[in-house]
């Protein structure tokens, strides 16, 4: 053999071990589960990874292995009458994104394959993708690069040679066939059996006994200017690293190791038999102690008192080996250190050090805990912890935050660090001389007790299954707004949230704790300055603002074939950004009486050009004893003028 063949073959010897076969494998799962559902797989390419692109869709609707019914992929680049017509009135830039603006819709998945991780053509396509809310994967060389930090998650080979890049990226090719087929052809699982694919959290943490007595505040009691609470009863949960856990459980795909300190007493007897129930395993260090409760004392969503137990220390034995081998076999790991010395263990410190250098590490820090051990994927403090652990007295602002986030990690042993601000949402640093990353978080109410339990591990999930920090944080600070939009604590006894609130549970629980819920209609067409005036004017009239939309149908049926321009789902997507919308409902009839009935509004809002006509359905809003009201509208805003208008001055050109 050549010495150039032999440095070939050692090249590709040293290159495969390192390719991210648990990756390839959760992607082979995904696809199995949403292919067959009707989404479909576009792939993309230039050059090699155009062939190697084609080779996987080949083998999806053909078959690699197993024999199976055939499943939705397209390569791209293969369609050569698209690609120069495309290239020739758009630009090669556009020759992916233009076809996936085309093809795709949110559900489907896009790879992309780039060597290089630069090319422009494959950039845009990512970022179309994106765009239309497919998921994006990437094949790419050595990372860090543009197009792995452009999608949603990366294979990156970590090799110098095109070549040997190419040829990983065909094993990847083969590994993500061959876990397609296993998934869709394994036998099912057997009653009460858990799928081998679920993957393993395990929580490490202090536990606490949380108690909410809550009853009627109606009066004052004679004796001193303080409410009297009636008809109270308890609620208890477990607390501390005992919630976090919690609400890990209802990961679907998860399941849930606890590594803690029980105390030996009643309340440590209540919280093992709540973990019991949430279906979380316990592996208990303490050799003796007691359990700390904090009790809330709540009327009316709100908390009038609260007062806490001094339990004092834990004595401690030594880390079962169980709970290394949990460690060792986890998908993802968080911390909840709520300064009661489980964070200070010898021994727990060095297998959550092991732990952190082969998974993501989440730690949510305590004033009186620890540092986080090195290895540390992310560390999110809220502003008030990183107040104290940095001694910074600065403004509690954005500027203030990045400061103590950055002086944080410069002095942790950790690779990024979120300080999560509370209504604010979060900012993350990953770089104490670049630029922060700022996560705003939408508008909610609600009780917040949990939230950072919440945000801490919905970010582990995620890095779990592979996401970027970025998309981590992002996620988690929108799960814990949802968390605490369906009442915090109390949402632990509802199933769990698969994404925003139902606008008709959220409709409900407002009215439900006196507050009043506004309706507004329509077909919000290519949205507006116009939309926007009326919708914020509508929100400030109540506690939640409905927004009711014509379905792609009812527009059409009511506009004319040309229209809407957008899309239902797009539409409804863009209201429920908006701060002032709290939820969306699409209807498929041409009026909304149907789903007027269903929320029930208190308050049913139309824009000022309605002012001086009877609205068609105020008899109905009325006769529940709801209200029809107009608002100023914004004159010069219609979507039908703006639309005839933009058709004008195409025409001219």
């Amino acid at each position: 053999m050549t010495p150039l063949g032999r440095a070939h073959i050692q090249a590709l010897t040293a290159a495969l071990p390192l390719l991210d076969t648990g990756r390839l494998q959760e992607w082979g799962r995904l696809l199995s589960e949403r292919l067959p559902a009707g989404s479909r797989l576009l792939v993309a390419g230039n050059g090699g990874s155009a062939a190697e692109a084609q080779h996987l869709t080949s083998e999806l609707v053909g078959r690699f292995r197993a024999e199976r019914a055939p499943l939705s992929a397209i390569a791209l680049h293969a369609d050569s009458s698209s690609v120069t017509a495309i290239s020739n009135d758009y630009g090669p830039e556009e020759v992916f994104a233009r076809q996936i603006r085309a093809h795709g819709r949110p559900g489907d998945v896009l790879l992309l394959l780039s060597v290089s991780g630069a090319s422009s053509n494959v950039l845009a396509a990512a970022n179309a993708g994106r765009e239309l809310g497919l998921t994006v994967w990437a094949l790419t060389g050595p990372g860090p690069n543009p197009l792995a930090a452009a999608s949603d998650q990366a294979v990156c080979v970590d090799a110098a040679q095109v070549a040997t890049v190419q040829e990983c990226h065909l094993v990847a090719v083969h590994l993500l066939c061959a876990a397609v087929d296993t998934h869709l052809t394994e036998g099912a699982l057997p009653a009460g059996a858990e799928p081998d694919s679920a993957r393993r959290m395990v929580v490490v943490g202090d536990v606490l006994l949380d108690r909410d007595i809550v009853g009627t505040a109606d009066r004052f009691s004679p004796e001193a200017p303080v409410p009297v609470i009636s008809g109270a009863w308890d609620i208890d949960r477990p607390g501390g690293a005992g919630l976090a856990a919690v609400l890990a459980a209802r990961e679907p795909g998860w399941r849930v190791t606890l590594v803690c300190g029980l105390g030996q007493d009643e309340p440590g007897a209540r919280v093992r038999i709540l973990l019991d129930e949430a279906g979380v395993e316990v592996l208990d260090l303490a050799a003796s102690g007691a359990t700390p409760v904090k009790t809330r004392v709540r009327a009316a969503d709100r908390t009038l008192l609260r007062f806490d137990t001094d339990a004092g220390p834990l004595r401690l034995g030594p880390l079962p080996a169980p709970a290394r081998a949990r460690l060792g076999e986890a998908a993802a790991v968080l911390v909840c250190d709520y300064g009661r010395g489980i964070t200070s263990h010898d021994e727990v410190r060095q297998a959550l050090t092991e732990a952190a250098s082969g998974r993501p590490l989440v730690w949510d820090p305590h004033p009186k805990g620890t540092t986080p051990v090195p290895g540390t994927a992310l560390a999110v403090p809220n502003t008030d912890e990183a107040l104290l652990l940095t001694g910074d007295t600065g403004p509690r602002d954005l500027a203030g935050d990045a400061g103590r986030a950055a002086r944080l990690l410069a002095q942790w042993p950790v690779k990024q660090v979120a300080v999560t601000r509370g209504c604010d949402g979060a900012i993350l640093v990953a770089d104490p001389e670049g630029h922060p990353l700022v996560v705003p978080a939408r508008p909610a109410a609600g009780d917040t007790c949990g939230a950072g339990d919440q945000l801490a591990v919905t970010a582990a999930v995620m890095l779990g299954a592979g996401r970027l920090p970025s998309h981590a944080v992002a996620a988690a600070v929108d799960a814990a707004t949802v968390y605490v939009e369906a009442g915090g604590p109390a949402s632990l006894t509802d199933p769990p949230a698969s994404g925003r609130t139902d606008p008709l549970e959220l409709a409900t629980r407002v009215r439900a704790r006196g507050g009043r819920v506004v309706g507004a209609g329509g077909c919000f067409d290519l949205l507006h300055t116009g939309h926007l005036s009326l919708l914020d004017r509508a929100r400030r009239l109540g506690d939640a603002l409905i927004v009711c939309i014509n379905s792609d149908d009812s527009v059409r049926r009511l506009k004319g074939e040309s229209r809407p321009v957008v899309g239902e789902q797009e539409r409804a997507t863009l209201l429920a950004a908006l701060d002032c919308v709290d939820g969306v409902l699409v209807f498929g009839e041409d009026t909304p009486e149907k789903i007027l009935a269903e929320l029930r509004p208190d308050i049913w809002v139309k824009g000022g050009d309605y002012a001086g006509h009877r609205i068609a359905e105020a008899s109905l809003v009325e006769s529940w004893g709801g209200e029809v009201v107009t608002v100023p509208y914004l004159d010069g805003h219609s979507t039908t003028t703006r639309i005839d208008r933009l058709t004008q001055q195409a025409g001219a050109r």
